[in-house]
């Protein structure tokens, strides 16, 4: 079977672009093009922070979550503008019909990137003539820089298009492992964040080649069964399909914030956790969701980050009901130390309109009190074995190590709406 799946080798494209925000910027107003541009939540206030940044900026020093000051520190010259979302959104719309024209399977990562699986056009066209095709229309059309990267996997694809920036076209075959990708350092590799890296260095494990050639067996003991599938990865292993309908998973949705300055005061705080609450409802409203749990971040005055989660007995989607919880949360685990971040998850996430087809199923009133609720469950769980109102299915772990914002999630909800 494994020769069979050879034979029919997929070809996968991972489009990325490049310095999306400020590229959609310099296509807006062309002066801005060849400066350094960096686009940031609050310009004027210590919180402002970059969100991204043009090539010309990232040649002087500036990184994305970087403070305003510090990039102006490393370049005086650098124009600061703040973002503008509505405009983000158009370009990403009009990207991805472009990629929708030569296949229907798309499947949207975050607003600036997705992949294509390309296999059946291929047969066609030759992939590298195809990609720069694509390539140059986004260019054309939307004047907007963009890194394609060509290999048989989504892993390997999404590695290729990293490997050249901006307007790259980069080829990554599994043959060429050994001298393309194996010598890049473990903590470049797509999936593995600071901390696993870390893990890996203490192991001896420094390139992707030397997790590519790891004992499986010493990897799984402390990575568990990530070990396995990380290394996988590192020798070109991966199946996973182009999924269009990938876009319908979603596991929590949360907002957080910079305070001005960093406080401990209890007003300000509360203030903050209002405000968020809000505008995790408003979300949650506009993807008719209801959670079963919460979760509090805080970080502190020197980047200490905290996370703390509660799980409920009942299903939560107003503001007012969040915030109970995370009331209890921030008073059991704030050290009282200045805060200088907050920010509210609810997680565990189910359609609402099927939640209360459920509860339908079972004749319950729609507005029963809570506590009746909770024996009506209790009394099923005990008969059945298991709570028959809820069933969340795992998110593979890597893609949970993606980093999305909240806007490139409400991206990818109304791209899921438009196909509807």
């Amino acid at each position: 079977m494994n020769n069979g799946a050879e034979k029919q080798r997929r070809i996968i494209f991972h489009v990325d672009m490049n310095s999306f925000y400020a590229s959609v910027e310099m296509a807006y107003d062309p002066s801005l093009k060849g400066k350094p541009l960096a686009i940031a939540g609050n310009p004027e206030e210590r919180k402002g922070i970059v969100v991204t940044s043009s090539y010309e900026a990232r040649a002087k020093g500036v990184k994305t979550t970087m403070n305003v000051w510090q990039a102006k520190k490393l370049c005086p010259d650098l124009l600061v503008m703040r973002p503008n979302f509505s405009r983000y959104r158009a370009a990403s719309k009009a990207l991805f019909k472009i990629f929708s024209e030569y296949t229907t399977l798309v499947q949207p990562v975050s607003i600036d990137e997705g992949f294509m699986d390309v296999t059946e056009i291929a047969k066609d066209v030759h992939a590298v003539d195809l990609a720069q095709e694509i390539q140059q229309r986004i260019l054309r059309e939307l004047d907007l820089p963009s890194s394609i990267g060509i290999a048989p996997n989504k892993f390997l694809a999404k590695m290729a298009s990293d490997m050249k920036k901006p307007l790259g076209l980069t080829v990554l075959r599994k043959r060429e492992l050994p001298t393309k990708l194996w010598p890049m350092p473990v903590g470049e590799m797509y999936g593995i964040g600071e901390k696993t890296a870390t893990k890996l260095n203490k192991a001896g494990i420094y390139t992707i080649g030397d997790l590519a050639k790891k004992d499986v067996y010493h990897l799984k003991q402390f990575l568990g069964i990530n070990g396995e599938r990380l290394q996988n990865r590192a020798n070109g292993v991966d199946n996973r399909p182009i999924d269009p309908n990938a876009i319908y998973d979603f596991k929590s949705i949360g907002n957080s914030k910079t305070l001005p300055f960093d406080t401990t005061d209890d007003e300000e705080i509360y203030t903050l956790l209002k405000e968020l609450a809000n505008k995790v409802e408003q979300r949650m409203k506009r993807k008719k969701t209801v959670g079963k749990s919460v979760q509090l971040t805080i970080r502190y005055h020197d980047r200490r980050t905290i996370t703390r989660s509660k799980k409920l007995r009942y299903y939560v989607h107003r503001a007012k009901d969040i915030l109970t919880e995370i009331y209890d949360l921030l008073q059991k685990h704030w050290n009282m130390e200045p805060i200088r971040l907050l920010g509210i998850t609810v997680a565990d996430l189910e359609e609402g309109q099927q939640i209360a087809k459920q509860l339908d199923l079972f004749t319950y009133q729609k507005e029963a009190e809570k506590e009746k609720l909770y024996e009506a469950i209790d009394h099923l769980t005990s008969k059945y074995g298991k709570n028959p109102f809820i069933h969340v299915e795992d998110m593979d772990s890597v893609n949970a190590q993606q980093p999305t914002t909240s806007f490139q999630k409400d991206f990818l909800d109304d791209y899921k709406n438009d196909r509807n």
